[in-house]
């Protein structure tokens, strides 16, 4: 049974913590699948190669036995490939073909209450900052965390910089975030973590306020057992 987020707080207490999965979560659809099929399109990998092995690696982050590591190698490498001010422009693209349609209105709507509400809003996502922060932007979140490329004399490498923020990793990631602030999770009133994925449970396990999200069904069965909220935030 899909049930109400509470958001309101006291004007006396501590401000609140919202963390907002992407894919399949915040918007209707999974923007690293479908920037590898958009790249096909437009004619920059080859379908065949490329499609096969992108499928695969989808499959494997929704079975929970994805290879960050070896997922990243592929998917980075056309980064690579072309220079920054050409990916730039073919992000924009991208953002107005592929992205604008797979934003709803609910998912604008929540941030929209929480940021209303005062809460500190970060975009947690294992995707990688490229092809994210723009779309944490047109949210109107300032604040990203995803699997950052690693970048040389302004050209990616095709490389990872850091810890990817994915599955334990998220965990690292957002203590990482949180200590260069001077802060920790238990700084917060409330933590909340939006999520659909199965794959994020070491995160919404230590927030006060994990939600499942149109959520998968070994998250949607864990939810139901821990009493989680469910909701949806399709038009």
């Amino acid at each position: 049974m899909k049930q109400d987020v509470d958001l309101k707080q006291n004007l006396d207490s501590k401000q609140n913590l919202a963390l907002f999965d992407l894919d399949n979560t915040l918007l209707a659809g999974d923007s690293d699948y479908n920037w590898g099929l958009f790249l096909i399109n437009e004619g920059l990998l080859d379908g065949k190669t490329h499609q096969a092995r992108n499928d695969q690696f989808y499959q494997d982050y929704k079975n929970g036995n994805l290879d960050i590591y070896q997922f990243l190698e592929f998917q980075l490498k056309p980064l690579s490939e072309h220079p920054k001010t050409f990916l730039d422009a073919l992000h924009l693209k991208y953002m107005e073909k592929v992205i604008r349609p797979m934003m709803t209105q609910k998912a604008q709507e929540l941030v929209d209450a929480h940021k209303a509400a005062g809460d500190l809003c970060v975009v947690i996502t294992a995707t990688n900052s490229f092809v994210t922060k723009p779309i944490a932007t047109a949210y109107g979140i300032e604040h990203l965390i995803g699997t950052d490329p690693e970048m040389i004399d302004g050209q990616y490498t095709g490389g990872v910089q850091g810890v990817p923020s994915f599955q334990e990793g998220k965990v690292t990631r957002i203590n990482d975030w949180l200590k260069a602030r001077g802060q920790q999770l238990g700084d917060f009133s409330k933590s909340y973590f939006y999520s659909d994925s199965h794959n994020d449970l070491p995160l919404m396990k230590l927030v006060t306020n994990p939600v499942a999200v149109d959520a998968d069904p070994t998250l949607t069965a864990y939810a139901i057992s821990h009493e989680w909220p469910q909701i949806s935030l399709r038009t």
